[in-house]
């Protein structure tokens, strides 16, 4: 057990992260010469909890310990540090990674020097790192999600100087370029065009954890996607908390639609995005996706609720009228597009006729599917000080009618794709059967296919012949 902290103590503050007012910061990583070699000899293994931002902040990580000479491996009982990249979004995760850190802490007793760090979201709460301090002796190392770029000085100080390093940032959050990566798939790449978010909805602690919206400058998006295709990779997504919202905070009139039109210009193959707010989505950027050939026909756009009572209360800033205005300027524009969602069951005080309108939104739009969840009690958030009327059990109850409504419905929009052709960038063999390979269509489909090995990596024709409630079957032409 570590008794003596370094230089690195800061603990973080609901209230300080509500602020928006500190300036950006631009950043150029670099890791210092003293730094350079301090993991030759040793592993390192970054465990993932959350979304696609999480995902890319741990290739990041790879990529400065990598740097310092570590070598990855897969297997805990292998590694000299291990880093666990947290999500705070729901109240499970939490009780899952506890559980985990917990498991990984057994392993001191056979590598005493073993470093293990929580890192992420998770960091980013108040109750969770005084918790930490009180009960998880056995965690080194605790950084949040705006100074991934000072890993190179925590490893030192907690591995070479034997301190316990507790630093997490409440403020707006910088833009660090450069910083090295390791990333999983060598065909595709997330791509941070932004950070942070200011929507405030009122169950969702991501602007607390994650700071100010801030976006990047277009030219370092554009050269960051050109050294992707000159080293093969044939699809990117583009990451923000809101990608509708790029371009906000700069200083110039440019936004999201620029953005798309000249990715659109690149060679790489497929451009998707994620995620979108249904209040920052424009005609412009609608126009843009349906010019550009390599901007994929997929739309994850979150209503959160069918019901505008509920939406409100959400302080989501649109209507049911509203959201359904822009599923038809989207299909519009783009007839083959497929649009997914993600709807919270559940929410404080939802009656039963909110609930119903969430029902026939979702049967009137036809998503082609859905994240589903029930809602999850944050504290720090304005929902949270709710008193809830709603049962458990009653928020189990819709949650499983919400799904059975979402599987009927992507069984029917799964069974109109029969006969046609579609392209899919071949991503392996299928999990489930070696006989076929398995990857994704334009429209972000599932495919399952009779196919030729010697097609991975590759964007190819596929025939689909089947249709399954989560993916469609093919033959390969």
């Amino acid at each position: 057990m570590k008794k003596n902290y370094s230089k690195y103590f800061k603990k973080p503050s609901l209230s300080s992260a509500r602020k928006r007012i500190e300036k950006v910061n631009k950043i150029e990583f670099t890791i210092a010469k003293k730094y350079e070699k301090i993991g030759n000899g040793k592993n390192f293994l970054v465990k993932t909890y959350g979304c696609q931002g999480n995902e890319a902040d741990s290739e990041k990580m790879a990529g400065v310990l990598t740097k310092l000479g570590f070598n990855n491996c897969s297997a805990p009982e292998e590694a000299d540090i291990i880093l666990v990249n947290t999500c705070a979004v729901r109240d499970n995760a939490e009780v899952r990674i506890f559980g985990e850190l917990g498991r990984l802490s057994s392993l001191k007793r056979v590598n005493p020097n073993l470093i293990l760090g929580i890192c992420g979201c998770m960091p980013q709460e108040e109750n969770v790192v005084e918790k930490i301090l009180q009960k998880c002796h056995y965690v080194d190392l605790v950084f949040g999600t705006h100074n991934i770029h000072k890993l190179p000085e925590y490893i030192y100080a907690a591995y070479l100087q034997k301190e316990r390093v507790v630093e997490v940032f409440s403020n707006v959050g910088d833009i660090v370029e450069n910083v090295p990566k390791i990333r999983k798939n060598l065909k595709k790449a997330w791509i941070n065009i932004m950070y942070g978010c200011d929507e405030f909805c009122t169950y969702c602690i991501v602007p607390y954890t994650r700071g100010k919206e801030r976006s990047r400058k277009s030219e370092n998006i554009i050269l960051e996607i050109e050294e992707l295709v000159k080293e093969g990779y044939k699809e990117v997504t583009l990451l923000g908390q809101n990608v509708n919202a790029y371009g906000n905070d700069l200083d110039i009139n440019y936004k999201f639609a620029d953005l798309l039109e000249e990715l659109s210009k690149t060679e790489m193959k497929r451009i998707r995005f994620t995620t979108s707010h249904p209040k920052d989505l424009d005609l412009r950027t609608i126009e843009a996706m349906a010019r550009g050939n390599n901007i994929m026909e997929h739309f994850h756009l979150p209503v959160q609720s069918g019901s505008d009572d509920i939406l409100k209360k959400m302080n989501r800033k649109y209507t049911k009228k509203e959201y359904i205005h822009l599923v038809k300027l989207l299909k519009q524009h783009m007839p083959n597009i497929s649009i997914t969602t993600d709807i919270i069951v559940g929410f404080p005080n939802e009656s039963r006729e909110d609930f119903e309108d969430t029902l026939t939104l979702y049967r009137e739009v036809e998503f082609d599917s859905a994240f589903t969840f029930v809602y999850s009690k944050r504290e720090g958030t304005p929902a949270a000080k709710l008193v809830d009327t709603v049962s458990e059990e009653e928020k189990k109850n819709r949650l499983h009618e919400l799904i059975e409504v979402t599987k009927e419905v992507s069984n029917s929009k799964n069974n109109q794709y029969i006969g046609k052709v579609v392209e899919v960038l071949v991503d392996s063999v299928s999990k489930n059967d070696e006989d076929f390979l398995s990857g994704y269509s334009r429209e972000n489909k599932l495919v399952n296919f009779k196919g030729d090995v010697n097609s991975i990596g590759k964007i190819v024709s596929v025939k689909i012949t089947g249709a399954k409630t989560f993916y469609l079957k093919g033959e390969e032409i």
